[in-house]
């Protein structure tokens, strides 16, 4: 690891290691002590009790966050004719079909999510080396491959966050920005914790959520307590 800056250093001490925090405390915390000038991204990191070698216990999916997540992505729709119409009164930012997809294909590519027609996905398939790679796959456990376009581009327009575990069984996810107040993130953190639970595979065993950091872009991370969200969950 590289040597760390003065700032991010002094931001460290202020974070007691040995401590799992509860939910308000770390979140207001973490905006105490993020320094950077510009607002940053807030990232929950969960450690799950899956054997992601195994089909049966792959963890993927989205959420709309109740506050969003303060992040304005530009989202394109792969479809024709009327879904296409469709897609433009819903706020996509970029509608088209095959000149969309050969613009794609000749290394085009300004945007954040890609949103499919179901009968539109073997041509996008065709560009799998150029979007898989980066995460913009359309895929139905994402609601990203749908006839349903409208419901799909306000979703990710109103603050949808992705999720999927990583082969160690980590999931990253966005629950907000800086200038969110304590309250606010810790809203969308409830709601995915709420999440994550729902979709826990059958087939794992042991604890299922074994820890959880929250942290900001430059920031250090801070532990909090997994049983106060769980509990929290079921009251």
């Amino acid at each position: 690891m590289g040597k760390r800056g003065k700032l991010y250093t002094a931001a460290l001490k202020e974070v007691d290691k040995e401590v799992k925090y509860e939910v308000l405390p770390a979140l207001t915390l973490l905006k105490k002590i993020a320094y950077a000038k510009f607002d940053e991204t807030v990232e929950a990191v969960f450690r799950l009790g899956i054997d992601t070698k195994k089909a049966d216990q792959q963890v993927r999916g989205s959420i709309v966050l109740p506050n969003g997540t303060g992040q304005n992505r530009k989202v394109i729709v792969i479809a024709n004719q009327e879904k296409a119409a469709e897609a433009k009164r819903a706020g996509a930012d970029f509608v088209g079909a095959e000149e969309l997809l050969e613009k794609i294909g000749k290394g085009w590519l300004e945007f954040d999510v890609v949103i499919a027609t179901p009968d539109m996905m073997a041509k996008v398939g065709a560009l799998g080396r150029v979007l898989g790679p980066r995460g913009l796959m359309p895929n139905p456990k994402m609601g990203t491959v749908t006839f349903e376009v409208e419901r799909a581009v306000k979703d990710v327009k109103a603050g949808k966050a992705d999720y999927k575990a990583d082969k160690a069984g980590n999931v990253h996810v966005v629950i907000g920005k800086k200038s969110f107040t304590a309250e606010k993130l810790a809203d969308n953190l409830k709601a995915l914790v709420n999440e994550l639970t729902k979709v826990k595979p059958a087939a794992a065993k042991g604890t299922y959520m074994k820890k959880l950091t929250v942290s900001t872009s430059m920031g250090p991370s801070v532990n909090l307590n997994v049983a106060e969200l769980l509990v929290s969950k079921t009251a």
